[in-house]
């Protein structure tokens, strides 16, 4: 039988092969890839992940879990949040990306009640129910299964808990959507200049444009065993923020 393929940008490729090209990706972007983000979103970005921080309604003592955390931008809020008496767990799956999340928030003195794991967002290292909270912001898209990461997001979360999901989506105006895509058009030219790579901004273009859209998504959520799942767009739809909750 042929293998089962799976998208990597606008190429299938074979299932096992791409969680090893989306780690090359990383590996080769991860020393500027917080000023990527910067000259990508004009900065936005930060603003979108302070107004996902607040959909989780983490609290003093609570258990968070900061899924494909990359360099930390949402563990870096959260930690304050969650305090001495709290945790939050940065786990990615790129060593790269993780290693380099550590070092920033180690030198902004974010220590303490911060955990590293080098994790598979398809197969969490953690028990049922263990986590209140759940953060997951511009990874979906990259994860292999989307739908096995989403049931083990969802197995992982305590009753009561939040699942906030921050990615990109589908622009509802379609200006905006023609004006958007022009613009990502430029990020693989970008990524040359600043990283000397282009080729690994050509995918974050192409993995934007096949990620599922809003309603999609929002199916997706609910089949996995989310509760009361709801989507919030941001910047016309071109970011949108997904919630879940478990009974």
């Amino acid at each position: 039988m042929p293998e089962e393929q799976t998208q990597f940008g606008f190429q299938k490729v074979p299932l096992a092969e791409k969680a090893r090209r989306v780690s090359g990706v990383f590996d080769a972007v991860a020393s500027r890839y917080d000023l990527m983000n910067d000259l990508m979103s004009l900065g936005s970005h930060r603003i979108l992940k302070r107004i996902a921080v607040e959909y989780t309604a983490a609290r003093p003592g609570h258990s968070v879990l900061d899924l494909a955390g990359g360099t930390g931008d949402l563990t870096a809020l959260l930690s304050p949040i969650v305090g001495d008496t709290g945790r939050v767990v940065l786990c990615d799956i790129n060593r790269s990306m993780l290693s380099l999340g550590r070092d920033r928030l180690v030198d902004r003195g974010i220590v303490g009640n911060v955990q590293y794991v080098q994790g598979d967002a398809e197969k969490l290292p953690y028990p049922d129910e263990a986590f209140n909270a759940i953060t997951i912001s511009f990874g979906l898209r990259n994860v292999t299964d989307k739908d096995a990461a989403l049931r083990e997001m969802s197995r992982v979360l305590k009753p009561g808990g939040h699942a906030v999901i921050l990615e990109f989506s589908k622009p509802q105006n379609t200006a905006v959507r023609a004006a958007y895509d022009a613009f990502t058009r430029l990020w693989p030219g970008v990524g040359k200049a600043v990283v000397g790579d282009s080729a690994s901004y050509q995918y974050l273009v192409e993995s934007i444009q096949v990620h599922p859209g809003q309603v999609e998504l929002e199916n997706m959520m609910q089949a996995a065993g989310f509760d009361h799942c709801n989507y919030y767009n941001l910047l016309s739809g071109i970011v949108a923020i997904h919630t879940g909750s478990k009974s």
